[in-house]
């Protein structure tokens, strides 16, 4: 059996990317076998894969057992784990013996290590894109109103913020307003870092969210999305313009993140730095 003829092995965090991951790969003809989290994944997501095994945060050497008892050969990793399981697990011996050879927790050094240790059981943490482009919407793409000339130019400044903050592995994502950096993400994630930053933009709001991959971005550890909720929560906090990076971010649930854009007065835009 081959790799393609083999299940697709998905190493599922929580929320909704791990669904769209799983209906798109079976669309296109993929068998998918998940492991989840106690605590983190939806346990629905086990009526939309073929079949899904359940361990414990920091379970290394169990996670890749329940793949090869699978017959994996290439798996994806999608999802989000809570920041606070950095520090709260209890990883197994094999878990403890990655844990101890990372200098620094940030995603590359921890999934990477993760990589490696799933290629020394044969296993080959691949690229989602394959199965993910659909999803992701090209630049120019716009929904909500249209933003204005001067929220364009706040994009921009935002892009470079967001470029520096990422390549110091900080964060993803800020929030800007007429020049000036209003919040940064930090371990707190995206939402956090939105009602923040929209809280500090003063009586009349209108802030500008940038949200993006940073350069030599791994995307097989780390992909950034944006759907309905993120949408949601910008116009909440007043945020007047949420833009992601084009072809390298998941907008889940399109239609409901256009309908949110709209009823929220929110400008949610795929942008490409020229």
């Amino acid at each position: 059996m081959d790799a393609q003829e083999a299940p697709l092995g998905l190493i599922a965090g929580s929320k909704r990317l791990p669904f769209v991951f799983a209906a798109e790969a079976r669309r296109q003809g993929r068998r998918v076998a998940a492991v989840g989290f106690d605590g983190e994944t939806d346990p629905a997501l086990a009526s939309e894969v073929d079949r899904m095994g359940w361990v414990k945060v920091g379970q290394l050497g169990r996670m890749i057992d329940v793949l090869r008892e699978a017959g994996v050969r290439e798996c994806v990793m999608l999802g989000q784990l809570a920041p606070s399981n950095l520090f709260n697990i209890r990883p197994d011996l094999r878990g403890m013996r990655l844990l101890m050879g990372v200098r620094e927790r940030n995603a590359h050094s921890l999934f990477g290590a993760v990589a490696d240790e799933l290629g020394k059981d044969g296993i080959r943490l691949v690229d989602p894109l394959t199965y993910l482009g659909p999803w992701m919407p090209g630049a120019g793409w716009v929904a909500g109103p249209t933003p204005s000339g001067a929220d364009m130019e706040d994009v921009a400044f935002g892009f470079r913020i967001a470029r520096e903050v990422a390549r110091l592995e900080i964060g993803q994502s800020v929030v800007v307003k007429e020049g000036t950096v209003l919040a940064v993400e930090g371990f707190e994630g995206t939402d956090a870092c939105l009602e923040r930053g929209g809280g500090l933009a003063g009586k009349s709001k209108g802030a500008v969210a940038v949200k993006l991959a940073k350069r030599g971005h791994d995307v097989r550890f780390d992909l950034p999305c944006v759907g309905p909720r993120t949408v949601e929560t910008c116009g909440r906090a007043g945020i007047r313009v949420l833009a992601f990076e084009a072809g390298l971010t998941v907008l889940l649930d399109r239609a409901e993140a256009e309908a949110a854009a709209r009823r929220e007065g929110v400008s949610l835009l795929g942008w490409r730095e020229t």
